[in-house]
């Protein structure tokens, strides 16, 4: 098969990683790809959100299945592009991808199907969303309706925060995809990510993961797009797959289906889980990032035909995917400043060398100097991964690694996995 992936973080080089292990795949294309992804496949240097070029390149390499990896691609049209042209890609639709683009649709479609979510408001003004904080109960939680690179959610401790970031959203903190706020009910418990492959009939469960979204130890800073994960998540019992599975998935592709939308892709349910009972938190429309990167760890299966079922339509065909007893933990390494103003260009030395088996670093924001050196060009920059027999086994093998990794403008937490522990 010749494969096209769509992406150029830490989760595409872990698509990218286990893709490339499948006997399947006879040529792997990758779009824009990164340093890391370099000596997995053939790099050419489109933007994710050049549908044209991308629909181009997929047609020249004479595609098998295009794997779409980031939302931004999948919010400009890329599946729709491509299935005019006949050609299968793992990825839904722009209007089905509104389930991530859009919290305000994702909220009305969850109202409609009874799907298990906090209660909210959605909001085109500052004076009616300052008027709804007032009848809430601290603290408060303010989404950007559109895509904000995984940080368009403010947790409020008090009234006077929420009403500044109230006024900082619509004074265009995140562009246009704030024009829109959701204000919602805080939900109090643990998170956990759960992700399903789906078809637009089926919905497979394909593993589950916590993330760690505040930049700073102890679940203190800034929400970021996720300081690490690691799989299995003990909060995630058979019970809360099974809930989720009836109550939160399968009414998903159905109503999408009825509503003229129907999924295919992966779909990641964020959860809030509290007394053994989960609630939708959000939907992402593609694998998690950094969920990916310990879900890939951990899968024995072929990845490749998974891919494929769910975009032609015959996920009921496959078997249940089998995964490593392993625990898997990922670390991610960002440059100071993240989230909001991140430093770039600054030199990274030993991420490349041989780390043993256990350990793989993906690249999620780097690039190669003219002199060759590696260098920092996002916030997220590097992915330290580890598999290990227990979850302390993983989480040490990756904390060993980052010491020997000389990159004095990078941080990272050091408490990952801490509710596991």
């Amino acid at each position: 098969m010749n494969i096209l992936l769509i992406g150029s973080g830490g989760r595409e080089h872990a698509l990218a990683w286990k893709i490339r292990q499948s006997p399947l795949v006879k040529r792997l294309v990758i779009a824009p790809g990164n340093p890391g992804m370099a000596e997995l496949g053939e790099i050419h240097n489109l933007k994710v959100t050049d549908v044209a070029g991308l629909v181009t390149l997929a047609k020249d390499i004479a595609a098998d299945l295009v794997v779409v990896g980031p939302e931004a691609a999948l919010a400009e049209g890329i599946a729709d592009a491509l299935k005019t042209v006949g050609i299968p890609c793992f990825g839904p639709s722009q209007k089905a991808a509104q389930l991530e683009s859009s919290k305000a649709f994702t909220k009305d479609f969850c109202k409609r199907y009874d799907i298990p979510t906090a209660d909210y408001q959605t909001f085109t003004d500052a004076d009616s969303a300052k008027a709804y904080l007032k009848t809430l109960p601290a603290p408060y939680i303010i989404k950007a309706d559109g895509l904000a690179a995984g940080k368009g959610v403010a947790i409020s401790p008090d009234l006077q925060d929420a009403n500044a970031e109230v006024e900082a959203m619509f004074g265009g903190r995140y562009g246009a995809a704030s024009s829109k706020i959701v204000i919602e009910e805080f939900m109090t418990g643990e998170e956990a990510s759960i992700f399903a492959l789906c078809d637009g009939e089926t919905a497979l469960l394909f593993g589950y993961a916590q993330d760690h979204k505040r930049a700073f130890d102890g679940d203190t800073g800034p929400n970021t797009g996720g300081m690490g994960t690691y799989s299995p998540a003990p909060v995630v019992t058979k019970a809360i797959l099974d809930q989720t599975q009836t109550e939160i998935l399968d009414p998903t592709l159905k109503g999408m289906k009825a509503d003229g939308l129907p999924y295919t892709g992966v779909l990641y349910a964020g959860l809030m889980i509290e007394n053994g009972h989960g609630r939708l938190v959000e939907y992402n429309a593609r694998f998690g990032d950094p969920e990916c990167q310990v879900l890939m760890l951990r899968l024995k299966s072929d990845l490749v035909p998974y891919l494929l079922a769910a975009a032609k339509g015959k996920l009921k065909e496959m078997p249940l995917p089998e995964w490593h007893d392993e625990a898997a933990v990922c670390v991610v390494y960002a440059a100071q400043g993240y989230p909001d103003s991140p430093v770039s260009g600054s030199i990274i030395r030993g991420a490349e060398q041989d780390f043993g088996s256990d350990v793989v670093v993906f690249h999620a924001g780097t690039k190669r100097l003219e002199d060759g050196k590696l260098a920092a060009a996002g916030g997220r920059v590097l992915n330290i991964c580890a598999r290990g027999k227990t979850f302390p086994e993983a989480r040490a093998a990756a904390y060993a690694a980052i010491e020997k990794i000389d990159w004095p403008m990078g941080f990272f937490r050091s408490d990952i996995g801490w509710r596991a522990l």
